[in-house]
């Protein structure tokens, strides 16, 4: 009987190893999942804008290092509350959305920091132009939305880039080069059946 129940055991472990070692493909939920910027103006004060985002995100529970994402923002749907500004931003001076309408990030590595934290590595595309960056990741909850009812994965992250290593370089010093992240995200299996 200990025998059996020791193949049971071994069994169930087994099983359930294998359940979460796959790999899973997320969906970026796009009403929760957003990028906000802040950029010094002339010394006076920081001002921000915000975009949302869409993507997928393949999450392995079992092995977070082989985890990736592929993010998407339309770049034209930018908000900063101010339509003046959000369509003088869209403009040849700044992002240029007539020519480059969608702005990327897909990462290529993750390096875990600890249990609920890790460095994400990958390129970030603005305006045709293509940079390496790192964002400092916390992951929030993995857990099933109770509004939705599906298992949610939810994501802190920062990090800082150089407009100006995007071609954009209107204003610079007085408007600042260096643009501040912060990336709040929610991403959701879809339901089977």
């Amino acid at each position: 009987m200990r025998k059996l129940y020791l193949l049971l055991l071994f069994i169930s472990l087994t099983l359930q190893q294998n359940v979460y070692a796959a790999a899973e493909t997320y969906t970026l939920d796009s009403a929760h999942t957003y990028v906000l910027w802040h950029i010094k103006h002339f010394g006076f004060s920081s001002q921000a804008g915000k975009w949302y985002a869409s993507g997928t995100l393949i999450l392995d529970k079992a092995n977070p290092t082989n985890s990736k994402v592929d993010a998407t923002i339309d770049v034209s749907d930018m908000v900063t509350g101010i339509p003046a500004l959000d369509k003088h931003l869209q403009g040849k001076l700044f992002f240029d959305t007539a020519t480059y309408p969608k702005a990327t990030f897909v990462s290529d590595k993750v390096e875990m920091t600890s249990s609920t934290t890790a460095k994400v590595h990958g390129a970030l595309t603005v305006r045709g132009v293509t940079k390496p960056i790192d964002l400092a990741v916390t992951l929030n909850k993995d857990a099933v939305n109770p509004i939705s009812e599906k298992q949610t994965a939810g994501f802190s992250a920062t990090a800082e880039i150089n407009r100006s290593d995007f071609g954009i370089k209107t204003l610079i010093p007085g408007l600042g080069d260096k643009v501040i992240l912060n990336i709040e995200a929610e991403a959701f299996l879809p339901k089977s059946g």
